[in-house]
């Protein structure tokens, strides 16, 4: 790793240049900095040794290499670690941070600024969460046990507990179950997660917690959730409670799919109100039970003057 980052690789495969240069241009034409790479020592052999720019190049060959640093504006809140030991790291992430680097996100992500924090190169989520919603992410530490707290989710053995912020309907009895089949849209909306017909394959129960009077808000139009999925589909609450023509407050995906905001933009309204409490699970590996209670809290809160983004507390 540099600076947190995992290091990039790539196999020579058949009929490639002889020099390592070469092949590098030919496979990544649009990265016009291989000189300097090379140079640099930023690209290394399969022992991890640097490579000079005419080092032979063969079929089979491996080698490491790192992404260009990009611009990344600093996302606002700090990642508290719940818990740290030899087998997992618990965070309560704010709102904004991607998991892990993708797309434009690289260094400011959890798992980046997590091993930069603790050292530990080992360390993978043991789930995810999106980058809008706040709360608790579990990583792994040894390498040897990931799959076996990967099974707990895949055999719906983790309890999660989620709350949210979305509007107020009476017509609903309280607690609601909702059952629906979920899937990906088509087309430029495929971000979005839609109902079809057929047979359930998400599940989420919903608990008022209490009706809210915000400012800026009819009094009692907005009311605190408590959300407890059994199954894991993408968006899954987010599409469930858009579904029931409860849309959680700040959602940038549904009911409409938003541009996405320039990097380092905040939202004009308030941040996505989805936060995960709680994970609760027997330990795979130790026997012991884990609980791990995110410390926030989703209370909407106008900016003090105009223009000014909308907080949570502690984030």
């Amino acid at each position: 790793m540099q600076g947190g980052v995992s290091a990039s690789r790539v196999v020579v495969g058949a009929d490639q240049p002889s020099r390592v240069i070469d092949f590098l241009v030919l496979r990544f034409p649009m990265v016009r900095d291989w000189p300097a790479r090379l140079a640099g020592g930023k690209v290394l052999d399969s022992s991890g040794q640097p490579l000079a720019a005419d080092a032979p190049c063969r079929q089979g060959m491996l080698l490491w290499y790192w992404r260009a640093p990009i611009h990344e504006p600093r996302v606002a809140g700090e990642l508290v670690v719940l818990h740290q030991d030899a087998h997992l790291v618990v965070v309560d992430k704010p709102h904004f941070l991607p998991v892990t680097p993708a797309g434009r996100h690289l260094r400011e992500t959890v798992l980046v600024r997590l091993r930069q924090h603790t050292g530990i190169a080992t360390l993978a989520p043991m789930h995810r969460l999106d980058m809008d919603t706040a709360g608790v992410v579990v990583f792994t530490v040894q390498p040897a046990a990931r799959d076996a707290y990967h099974a707990l989710l895949r055999t719906h053995q983790v309890h999660k507990a989620y709350e949210a912020v979305a509007p107020w309907r009476g017509d609903l009895a309280w607690p609601h179950t909702v059952r629906s089949r979920l899937a990906q849209r088509q087309g430029a909306a495929f971000m979005q997660m839609q109902t079809v017909p057929g047979e359930p394959n998400a599940e989420t129960r919903i608990v008022l917690i209490n009706r809210l009077d915000v400012p800026g808000w009819p009094p009692g139009a907005l009311a605190h959730y408590r959300l407890t999925p059994v199954t894991g589909q993408r968006h899954q609450l987010r599409a469930q409670l858009q579904a029931l023509g409860l849309p959680i407050v700040g959602d940038r995906i549904y009911p409409d799919l938003l541009p996405a905001l320039p990097p380092g933009a905040l939202p004009d309204g308030p941040p996505l109100q989805l936060l995960a409490r709680e994970l609760v699970f027997t330990d795979p590996i130790t026997g012991l039970q884990r609980q791990f209670t995110s410390q926030r809290q989703l209370l909407l809160a106008p900016p003090a003057e105009p223009g000014a983004p909308w907080r949570i507390p502690n984030s």
